[in-house]
């Protein structure tokens, strides 16, 4: 069964779950979600087990196949892409009567397929990687000391699958070798032996990863590459591999302008959905493990920002080198604000950048503080802040009642409340990312404000995700 793109865009779009649109969703939606499949009664839904904290942990199946595949989400809690795309995948799955049951049919029919969804539920709690006893589970494989490790061990021993899918986020700051491109999408068919040997079960696991490769490319040309395959005793995938199960590790990556990775959410959806169109009909078998080995591995290159050949005068004597600029994300409930830093400061000429900028002929130029207290800061516009970037202002004083309303903003320009508030008069590594970039002259150019790149040449574009805090 061979499937174009403009098919597999329609039946996204048609099957997309609207209620998960942004990272930080909690436990209670998707215990929302499991339940309002389980009243539609098209899936099999069994609650497997509890976390740590006590919360349901849920299995959903589809299939009567002879094929057992099994797949887990969230084992990392802050890691939500692939939970999201299971669910699109659980409307397309729990639907009938459309032109699309051809597809469903061949899926129930030849294959039993087992989803955990969000195997890390206390750890989604906090958007933080690791479980409620601080223990990477994805590191618990072989001694079981988490309720949910335990937990995922003892459903493989159970359902004995021959196919498993490893569902993560990693950084977005892997791009592919000596390349600008960002990795949007990350495979692997994890080693089962410190000697990374191939035996059947993790070639087939490379013919499946190849097969993603081939439909990604279509989507992200030159944007997929290999995560480390070092083997990792610890490691699930490395264990279910050796438990001779096919096992592919689905790493999400980054793509520009797409914070919340809704575009990586619907790869995930597109390349889970093709792998499983072709187990069911044994189609993977026609690639070749030498064009999995032919994927790069990632590189670590990328930053949000690299500016090249800015001069910078510290004290009376000048010099010309490179920055690169990321921007770490603080959670807060169901929300987060980042903090822009110096990353590296140098020859920069192997790394990247989602933007840069080549400075030569442009300055490092300090950016003002307006200690005035502004009475309607909490009502503060964006061009108003924009007005007051574009002057060289780029951190206004506002009252501590503000603090209380407003903690968390996005309009361009630092807001405080203490009495004092420090901007960097030159860059400083690991130090604040919040400076101009201007001519000779002292003409302003660009912004650099927590990390972000804004153009003061141009209007201000509101599609720029600023997500900023109260100081």
């Amino acid at each position: 069964m061979k499937i174009d793109t403009a098919t597999f865009n329609a039946i996204y779009d048609r099957f997309q779950e609207p209620a998960l649109r942004h990272r930080r969703f909690k436990h209670h939606e998707v215990d929302s979600l499991i339940k309002e499949h389980e009243k539609r009664g098209q899936l099999g839904i069994q609650q497997i087990g509890r976390s740590f904290e006590g919360r349901a942990i849920y299995e959903v199946t589809f299939g009567k196949g002879s094929k057992k595949v099994m797949m887990w989400s969230q084992m990392h809690g802050d890691e939500p892409t692939a939970t999201m795309a299971l669910f699109d995948l659980f409307n397309f799955l729990g639907s009938k009567g459309d032109e699309y049951d051809n597809i469903r049919s061949l899926l129930k029919e030849n294959l039993e397929i087992h989803f955990i969804p969000m195997l890390n539920p206390d750890g989604a709690e906090r958007f933080q990687r690791r479980t409620a006893q601080g223990i990477d589970m994805n590191r618990d494989a072989r001694a079981g000391q988490t309720a949910e490790g335990a937990l995922l061990r003892a459903r493989a021993k159970t359902i004995a699958p021959q196919y498993g899918f490893n569902l993560h986020d990693q950084s977005i700051y892997y791009n592919v070798p000596n390349t600008k491109n960002p990795v949007g999408i990350a495979l692997l068919a994890p080693a089962y032996n410190e000697s990374r040997e191939i035996n059947p079960v993790r070639e087939n696991a490379m013919k499946l990863a190849a097969g993603m490769n081939e439909i990604l490319q279509q989507y992200i040309p030159n944007a997929v590459a290999k995560y480390d395959d070092t083997y990792t005793p610890r490691g699930f995938g490395d264990n279910f591999q050796s438990w001779d199960a096919s096992t592919v590790l689905i790493e999400s990556g980054g793509v520009k302008g797409d914070p919340e990775k809704q575009q990586i959410r619907k790869l995930n959806f597109i390349i889970i959905l093709n792998a499983l169109i072709q187990i069911a009909e044994d189609s993977y078998a026609r690639f070749d493990k030498k064009q999995y080995e032919e994927i790069p591995f990632n590189a670590s290159q990328m930053h949000d920002i690299v500016i090249r050949n800015i001069e910078i005068a510290p004290d009376s004597t000048a010099f010309k080198t490179d920055l690169a600029i990321r921007r770490g994300e603080t959670t807060v409930g169901r929300d987060y604000y980042v903090r822009g830093r110096v990353e590296d400061i140098g020859d920069l000429k192997e790394s990247f950048g989602y933007e840069e900028i080549e400075a030569e002929g442009l300055k490092f130029i300090g950016g003002k503080v307006d200690y005035t207290n502004y009475l309607n800061a909490a009502s503060l516009s964006h061009e108003q802040a924009f007005e007051l970037l574009k002057k060289g202002i780029m951190a206004v004083r506002v009252k501590e009642e503000v603090l209380k309303e407003k903690a968390l903003h996005d309009l361009p320009i630092h807001l405080f409340t203490q009495s004092t508030f420090y901007l960097p008069m030159s860059p400083d590594f690991g130090g604040m990312a919040s400076f101009y970039i201007g001519d000779k002259n002292g003409n302003l150019k660009y912004a650099i404000l927590n990390g972000y790149l804004i153009d003061l040449t141009k209007d201000f574009d509101r599609n720029i995700p600023i997500k900023n805090r109260v100081h």
